[in-house]
């Protein structure tokens, strides 16, 4: 709200947005309306978004879907077509509300991605996914990569994107899980999972020891294969396409298919991915 309003948002203007909701009024409507009855538009728009998402959180929880966490966030308000990432400009390329998905042009360069690739390529492993059964790890037919994981801040080259990637998105660097390399080859893939960690599963409860819920996903593409490779979003019919130096950023507000963040990376037809991927915590990873 303005600080210098002296307009006050009642329960009852706040029931009177809730009932225009439920009667199917669009949000341009609903501001329209307050508008003409007098409300300054500041106050009028910070009221209609607070109730709303008030309302539809209400209406979640009572269908038994777990309550929403805060997530990480780009600063597009004003749809900007770059973002200032601190030492680097970074262009915005697609960006999506639902599931929050946006896509990021120029994040590393060149020459970061084969650094990184390099770092990694003497340490790299079959990929192992959690195992939500026991909270441990296991190989999964699902993933057929070889990877490896940097410690946070395990080297400056690591420090420096992380302290990217945390201005970009909006989140605290200790937020974030080590920073991930997968190598795909050619066939290899990653079926369609999400990321965030099940309730009902009982390894769950250990592995929210350290941090919390994930929140959110930064993929960085490092190496382009020749065909092949996209990160796919079957819920939403959509495709990003592996362009190195990009990056694709999606969050999860609740740990529920309803954020429809189904995902997966495609088969590799010719050549070979390499991708670094970043998992950001509720609460700081340790």
């Amino acid at each position: 709200m303005s600080r210098t309003s002296t307009q006050k948002v009642t329960p009852q203007l706040r029931q009177w947005i809730v009932e225009q909701a439920q009667a199917g009024h669009g949000a341009e409507a609903v501001l329209k309306a307050m508008l003409a009855a007098g409300w300054e538009e500041d106050v009028a728009v910070e009221a209609m978004e607070a109730t709303l998402r008030g309302h539809l959180e209400l209406q979640a929880v009572q269908q038994g879907l777990p309550p929403a966490l805060d997530v990480p966030d780009p600063d597009l308000d004003e749809s900007p077509l770059y973002i200032d990432a601190g030492d680097r400009r970074v262009h915005v390329v697609q960006a999506m509300a639902m599931p929050r998905i946006v896509v990021f042009g120029s994040l590393l360069s060149d020459v970061e991605c084969e650094e990184l690739i390099a770092l990694a390529k003497p340490r790299l492993a079959r990929s192992l996914t959690v195992q939500t059964q026991t909270g441990g790890e296991e190989v999964n037919q699902d993933r057929t990569s070889n990877g490896m994981f940097f410690q946070r801040g395990e080297n400056e080259l690591v420090r420096r994107i992380e302290a990217r990637i945390a201005r970009l998105v909006n989140w605290p660097v200790d937020h974030g899980e080590g920073l991930q390399i997968l190598q795909y080859g050619a066939g290899a893939e990653y079926k369609p999972h999400y990321d965030y960690f099940d309730p009902d599963q009982p390894g769950t409860p250990t592995i929210l020891k350290r941090g919390g819920q994930r929140v959110g996903t930064l993929v960085m593409y490092l190496g382009e294969p020749e065909k092949g490779g996209g990160t796919v979003f079957p819920d939403v019919h959509l495709e990003v396409a592996p362009k190195r130096g990009n990056a694709l950023f999606f969050s999860y507000e609740r740990p529920h298919p309803s954020t429809k963040t189904l995902h997966g990376g495609t088969p590799v037809r010719a050549g070979e991915k390499w991708i670094a991927t970043k998992w950001l915590r509720e609460r700081p990873f340790v």
